[in-house]
């Protein structure tokens, strides 16, 4: 058997991979750049995505790097307790899958901003436009933080200066691409995320002894105690993963996953079925994910322990699943798993980037200009506009992902749901009440926000006066208590509701129970298009793989290599073979 090679040159080999990668997705970016020709095009690929793209880019959302790194740190320490967070996200999808895809994509709406408009005003949606302003730089920079958490992990790169180089291609990326680039993107990376992770996910069981082995580590004394699903108060920092965290997390990954702006996940899909279809395929690809996600980290706590708690780091977990894979996979195809992460974590900073410049030019720069007696925009101004706007808030992402890497109150895994509990949870409470009650009264938007906010500003006050600091758990709890009072007394107030009130919920649950007709609202058909592009675009990916095949490897190695390449080619010639024999000219 070849003696492995040396380090550096591992690295090396890692690094050209790396650069090859992200080559080949800025070009896929640019051939769908050209597709954004209006504010519909940048904003939601013109409602013309097709539904396996669309659920697949909502997969990738829903993990991005924080799946690999805050997540799996909580996988390191405590086993499965995490798995309640994807558990909720299943039911998220499913209730998607149900009815919530068809009636959000029914809203035929730009932006989140326009659903909150329809179902709440004018007044709701300028809020929720300037609260977004402020809330979705700070989860997108959680998001880059843990990115660059898992690079400098592998590469041993500075922390900030990590955060500063994917920050600056995380913002070009979005900048070029808009949604069409982005969707399409997120669907190759996503074909290769899964080849990888299910090999790293294989792997890891097989190192340990198979399922036998992993279940005997479970049962080890060293670990046992703290690998019970839901465990005692006091056994980890903050009461973390016991029954009063599982049931805050579960609450607050839940309403994550069915507010109203997360419409803005089914606008660009043709019509309520292919909603229903995105949705569909994003529930099985995260009940997949979830099996063979957290393997790794916590058969890296089983062998890899010591080599996790060394590395130099505030939080030493966070680089458990980058340590497994170090360990675990063969030489070049590190490169490619940062690189299908990056995309991933690209889908999630399409948050704070492209749908929230999206937001401002579609929502709150007309109101302006209307102010002002000026004309309204040009489509080709607005397109301009959008990416100008995306310049300026990955300029704040990244700034704001350097001052949360070097503060020491929070780690990553508590960060991301500290700030949920705070500011979070209240945004969302009317967003929920919004979809499951038909009738609130007027006011009912900013009442529940500011009733929910109440216990929130407490505990921050109570901490600042010195007293002890909230757990999560504690500050979701009081949170949807006092909500759940203000949802209530806003139903039981509508019935004062003035007419023009009552009209305005009328029309929005009438329009979002009426079917889509595509052809005479959108009538383009790109559906074969993408599945050519697309198709030939992961072939080419496929047949990239096949050349790590030369690398310098055992020949286990190489056959795990291939057997990645194979997954891609598989998935590419899948795609081409349904888009016909002859492209579209």
């Amino acid at each position: 058997m070849p003696e492995a090679p040396p380090v550096a040159d591992s690295l090396t080999l890692e690094y050209i991979t790396l650069f090859i990668y992200f080559g080949f997705l800025l070009a896929l970016g640019t051939v769908f750049a050209r597709l954004n020709r209006t504010l519909s095009d940048f904003a939601r690929g013109g409602s013309q995505l097709t539904w396996w793209m669309v659920g697949t880019s909502m997969t990738m959302a829903g993990i991005s790097a924080f799946t690999f790194t805050g997540n799996a740190s909580a996988a390191f320490e405590a086993g499965p307790s995490l798995l309640i967070i994807y558990l909720a996200n299943v039911l998220g999808y499913a209730a998607g899958a149900l009815f919530l895809g068809p009636w959000y994509r029914q809203t035929r709406a730009y932006t989140g901003a326009d659903v909150i408009r329809g179902r709440f005003g004018t007044a709701a949606e300028q809020f929720s436009i300037y609260l977004g302003i402020f809330l979705g730089p700070v989860i997108a920079a959680i998001q880059l933080w843990a990115l660059a958490i898992f690079v400098s992990s592998v590469f041993g790169f500075s922390l900030m200066a990590t955060i500063i180089v994917i920050g600056a291609i995380c913002v070009f990326y979005s900048t070029a691409g808009g949604a069409w680039a982005v969707v399409a993107t997120d669907f190759v990376q996503g074909i290769v995320l899964f080849s990888i992770t299910i090999l790293v996910g294989v792997l890891a069981l097989v190192e340990v002894g198979g399922i036998s082995g992993f279940l005997a580590q479970m049962r080890a004394p060293e670990v046992a105690a703290s690998f019970r699903f839901i465990n005692e108060a006091g056994e980890f920092p903050a009461d973390r993963f016991t029954w009063g965290w599982a049931i805050a997390i579960f609450l607050i990954q839940m309403m994550t996953q069915v507010h109203l702006t997360t419409a803005v996940r089914y606008l660009a899909v043709k019509d309520g079925r292919e909603a229903r279809r995105a949705a569909l395929l994003a529930l099985v690809l995260m009940a997949f994910g979830s099996l063979i996600w957290f393997l790794p980290p916590m058969v890296a706590r089983f062998l890899y322990a010591e080599e996790v708690l060394a590395i130099p780091i505030d939080d030493p977990a966070t680089a458990a699943y980058a340590v497994a894979a170090a360990n675990l996979l063969p030489n070049g195809l590190m490169g490619v798993m940062i690189a299908a992460m990056f995309a991933a974590t690209m889908s999630s900073l399409d948050t704070g980037l492209t749908a929230q410049a999206s937001t401002l030019v579609r929502n709150l720069i007309p109101r302006a200009r209307s102010a002002l007696r000026l004309p309204p925009l040009r489509e080709e101004v607005e397109v301009t506009l959008c990416r100008s706007l995306t310049v300026a808030l990955g300029g704040i992402i990244i700034t704001l992902s350097i001052l949360l890497s070097v503060q020491q109150r929070f780690i990553l895994f508590d960060a991301y749901y500290t700030i949920s509990s705070l500011i979070g949870l209240p945004t969302m409470l009317p967003l929920v009440a919004g979809i499951l009650f038909r009738r609130l009264a007027s006011w009912s938007y900013f009442f529940i926000f500011g009733v929910s906010l109440l216990p929130a500003l407490y505990s921050v006050i109570f901490e600042a006066t010195g007293g002890d600091p909230w757990t999560i758990q504690t500050r979701a709890l009081w949170v949807l208590g006092f909500g759940s009072v203000a949802v209530f007394t806003a139903w039981w107030f509508n019935r004062y509701s003035s007419p023009a009130h009552v009209e305005r919920e009328r029309a929005f649950f009438e329009r979002m129970a009426t079917p889509v007709d595509f052809e005479k609202e959108i009538g383009v058909h790109r559906e074969r298009d993408q599945a050519i592009i697309l198709g030939r675009s992961v072939l080419a990916m496929g047949t990239l793989l096949l050349l790590l095949l030369f690398v310098p490897n055992p020949w286990i190695d190489r056959l795990l290599v291939f057997a990645v390449a194979a997954m891609v080619l598989a998935v590419g010639a899948l795609l081409r073979f349904a888009a016909g024999p002859a492209p579209r000219v």
